[in-house]
């Protein structure tokens, strides 16, 4: 099958076909943090490029600069040198402008318990200068796409782990965002509970929004990604299509068979296997 031919077939953009303007761009992007010790160097020069329509995965160990890379093309977090842009927009010139344009929505989920799932929303919503009747109408567009109907007016506190995490996803799209920036949306999720929210993001990339993900799960990575990229000790140090990495480090090392993503992700880290499959955070130096 050709890809025009698989684009069509799944429902999704093609990301070449979208634009030329990129969704995320950085340029020698750089993160300095002063200590007592002395100057920490965060993030070391990232260079990262992803395609409007893409569902990009960030991968990397603990310490290895990948949330404060986030941070910064989110505006959350100050950039030491060089530049970022979001939907066109330089994040450091320009935040107000790159947070209309973005959605994000972080590992620990923000909300409130004592509301209901259609109270957040419209709150948000009416937050997005939205009129009453507009807050109301994508409030329940949201619920119905991440299937929240029937707990729409049930409160917050009483929601399982996975719900509440369809509500975040919900909450970060209430504005329309061109990006959507996803901090470990999974971690902690049962198994049934992560295969939803990985048909939420399907959904919601189908429906044109770019999804830039971080995750510690490398099968996730695998199933759900275009391209990924792979930063240790602050610097990119592979990216490319799961396809072509895992079939670059076979070439490279004549190995007999298909190696795994996870296989990639140790040779480019140069970690070892003392942790439970799948899970980056727990690979060892």
């Amino acid at each position: 099958m050709d890809n025009v031919t698989r684009v069509i077939e799944e429902g999704r953009p093609e990301p070449e076909r979208i634009g030329t303007t990129p969704a995320v761009q950085a340029e020698a992007l750089v993160k300095h943090y002063r200590s007592r010790s002395g100057v920490i160097e965060a993030v070391r020069g990232v260079d990262l490029r992803v395609e409007a329509g893409e569902v990009f995965g960030f991968l990397g160990p603990n310490g290895a600069g990948k949330s404060t890379t986030v941070r910064m093309l989110t505006t959350l977090l100050s950039i030491t040198s060089g530049t970022a842009h979001v939907a066109g927009v330089d994040v450091a010139r320009e935040p107000d402008a790159a947070r209309r344009r973005i959605g994000v929505a972080l590992q620990e989920a923000g909300l409130d318990p004592r509301q209901t799932g259609r109270e957040l929303l419209v709150l948000q919503g009416r937050l997005f200068a939205m009129s009453p009747r507009e807050a109301s109408a994508r409030a329940e567009e949201l619920l119905s796409l991440v299937e929240l109907e029937e707990a729409a007016d049930r409160r917050i506190k009483g929601y399982s782990g996975g719900m509440k995490r369809r509500l975040d996803l919900a909450s970060a799209l209430v504005h329309e965002p061109e990006v959507l920036f996803l901090d470990e949306p999974t971690t902690g999720l049962d198994p049934a509970s992560r295969l939803t929210v990985w048909e939420e993001m399907r959904r919601i990339n189908a429906r044109g929004t770019t999804v830039f993900l971080t995750t510690q799960y490398l099968e996730e990575a695998d199933q759900l990604c275009d391209r990924i990229a792979i930063i240790d000790d602050g610097r990119i140090v592979r990216e490319g299509s799961p396809a072509q990495l895992k079939a670059e480090l076979r070439e490279r090392q004549a190995l007999a068979s298909d190696p795994t993503l996870d296989d990639v992700f140790l040779d480019a880290t140069g970690r070892t296997r003392g942790r439970v499959a799948g899970d980056v955070q727990e690979v060892s130096a």
